[in-house]
């Protein structure tokens, strides 16, 4: 049974390439990671960085 940690949130295609192409393919990877790093990556957004900050807090986790 996979968790929900172990995939990423529904965000945006560009999005989700520049998680790839970073190196992050699952949720569990981004907590901790600065946001500033995040919104620096090229096709991510302030939407998906929301997405994504919310996905982690509803496994009380968080966005360093």
């Amino acid at each position: 049974m996979t968790s929900a940690l172990d995939a990423l949130p529904r965000i945006g295609a560009p999005a989700t390439r520049a998680l790839n192409n970073a190196g992050y393919t699952t949720l569990r990877e981004l907590a901790g990671v600065p946001r500033a790093e995040l919104a620096r990556l090229h096709g991510m957004g302030p939407k998906a960085l929301g997405i994504i900050q919310h996905s982690l807090e509803e496994h009380n986790l968080s966005l360093g």
